[in-house]
This record gives C-alpha cells, sequence and structure tokens, in this order.
C-alpha cells in the first residue's frame, strides 16, 4: 500500500510539473503585453506639435469681419433687391416726385425772394423819376414791375386807330391788368406740380404697400413658414412704402400752402404799383392835352 501511494503521488507530481510547464511558455506574453504598449505612446508626439491655442485668435479674427459686413435685412436695400418691376417703378415714381418738389420749393423761394427786393427797388427808384418811361428805365430788365410799367407806356402809344373808340382809361387799366395776370400767372408755376404730388404721393405709396403685402404673402405661403421672423421682414419692407409716400406728400402740402401765402404778399405789391402806375400814367395824359 505505501507502494501505490507513493505512486499515485509520483503521478500526482509529474502532473503538476506538466501543469506548470505548460503554464510556464504562457506566462511571458501576458508580461510582454504591457511592454507592447508604449508603442502608441511613441506616435503621441507626432500629433502634439499641433497648438491649439492660436487657433482662437485666428477663429474671431475671421468671424469679425464677417460680423461687421453683415447687411440689414429689413432695410431700404433689401427693399429694392427683393422688388419686383411694379414695385420699383413706384418707388422711382416717389423719387422723382421728391426731387421735383424739392426743385420748385427752391427756386420758387428764391424767385419770391428776387421778387421783394426788386419791389423796394421800384418803390425808390420809380416814383422819382421824370417820367414813367425815365421810371421804367431805372427798373431791373427781368422785373415784373418793369414790366407793368412797359405795359403803361406802350398803352399810351398804341391808343390810335380803332383804339381810339375806347376811351385812354379803360385802355390803360385792361393793358395794365393784363400785364399783372401775366405776372401772376408766371408766379404760379410749379404750384400745380405741388399739388398733384401733395394729393397722389400718399396714394401712390399705399398702392406700393398693398402690391409688397401680396408677394410678402405670396412667397411666406410657398415657404410654408408662418413664424415672426418670416412675417415681419416682407412686410415691414412693404410698409416702407406708405411712409415714403407720406413722407413725399407732407412737404409738397406745405410748401404748396407757404408759397401761395407768399405769392399773395408779393402780388398785392405789384398790384399797389399797377393802382399807382393806372392814377400816374392818366394825369400825365391829361396834362399833355
Amino acid at each position: 500500500m505505501s507502494l501505490a501511494s507513493s505512486l499515485g503521488l509520483a503521478r500526482a507530481a509529474a502532473a503538476l510539473a506538466l501543469v506548470l510547464a505548460a503554464s510556464l511558455p504562457l506566462a511571458p506574453p501576458a508580461h510582454a503585453q504591457p511592454a507592447a504598449a508604449p508603442a502608441p505612446a511613441a506616435s503621441l508626439p507626432a500629433i502634439t506639435p499641433v497648438p491649439a491655442t492660436p487657433a482662437a485668435p485666428a477663429t474671431a479674427a475671421a468671424a469679425a469681419p464677417a460680423a461687421e459686413k453683415t447687411d440689414n435685412p429689413y432695410g431700404i436695400q433689401a427693399l429694392w433687391a427683393q422688388s419686383d418691376l411694379v414695385a420699383k417703378i413706384v418707388l422711382l415714381i416717389l423719387v422723382l416726385q421728391s426731387l421735383g418738389t424739392w426743385y420748385i420749393l427752391i427756386v420758387k423761394l428764391l424767385d419770391q425772394s428776387k421778387m421783394m427786393r426788386q419791389a423796394k427797388a421800384a418803390a425808390e427808384n420809380f416814383w422819382t423819376a421824370g417820367s414813367v418811361a425815365q421810371g421804367a428805365e431805372k427798373l431791373e430788365a427781368a422785373s415784373p414791375f418793369r414790366f407793368v410799367a412797359d405795359a403803361g407806356v406802350q398803352a399810351t402809344q398804341k391808343h390810335g386807330g380803332l383804339l381810339e373808340h375806347v376811351p385812354l382809361s379803360d385802355w390803360v387799366t385792361m393793358s395794365v391788368g393784363r400785364a399783372m395776370d401775366r405776372v401772376q400767372s408766371r408766379m404760379q408755376d410749379g404750384l400745380s406740380f405741388l399739388a398733384s404730388v401733395g394729393s397722389t404721393a400718399p396714394f401712390i405709396g399705399l398702392f406700393g404697400t398693398v402690391w409688397g403685402i401680396y408677394h410678402a404673402l405670396a412667397r411666406i405661403g410657398v415657404s410654408g413658414q408662418a413664424s415672426i421672423d418670416k412675417v415681419a421682414g416682407p412686410v415691414g419692407e412693404a410698409l416702407i412704402m406708405t411712409a415714403i409716400g407720406l413722407a413725399v406728400a407732407v412737404p409738397a402740402v406745405l410748401g404748396y400752402n407757404w408759397l401761395v401765402r407768399r405769392n399773395k404778399g408779393v402780388m398785392d405789391e405789384v398790384r399797389a404799383f399797377g393802382a399807382d402806375l393806372h392814377s400816374v400814367i392818366l394825369a400825365s395824359a391829361s396834362k399833355s392835352r
């Protein structure tokens, strides 16, 4: 029995040795795996040289010009760029009306100021002359008072032939009156344009607004988006038409009323001059007879 037990122990020891022999060659790969791990670490230096911090300023510097060049999507330029032919024609009409209004306002203001100076010159120089013809020569050639005085002088010179059947007083009155009417007609040049602009510009702008809103709603319907940012832009651009129409009409109406009031003041001076001239011509004619 002792032999058998010793044989069993020998077999167990041999089996254990075989197991240990079989396991010993597998151990080095398990320990060698950590040695192979540094291989990726060796490749890291090739990636690390790329600097990360300088990229942020470069990105910020590139984003700054982009932000500065951003255009307003709801301004006049966007309205012109997105509008069709009809809307552009409406805008051009309003611009032309505005330019014409300010041109007439400036020109008429200068003319009226010049006539007021000529009225003062006529009051100072004409009535001190020896005759109506001499007094007319002292006035400016383009003066309306010179025009009225020349009409009175020519009335006395042309009172012959068939005109002799007309009393001199009536003939001089008609001649001087026609001259003053021509002066008044010339002073009213351009006022009809201001009246037309003041009465039509708001409706032209309103037409542009209705047309723009129609196309804006059509674009919104096609896009299928009815959010506030999609509606506010196109509708707001269309409403600019109404604002432009009012901006054109208001100066035209105010300028028309202002010029009419100033014309009345100038014409009062011309009529007073014509009435006095009529009396002087009749008195001179009666003395010559």
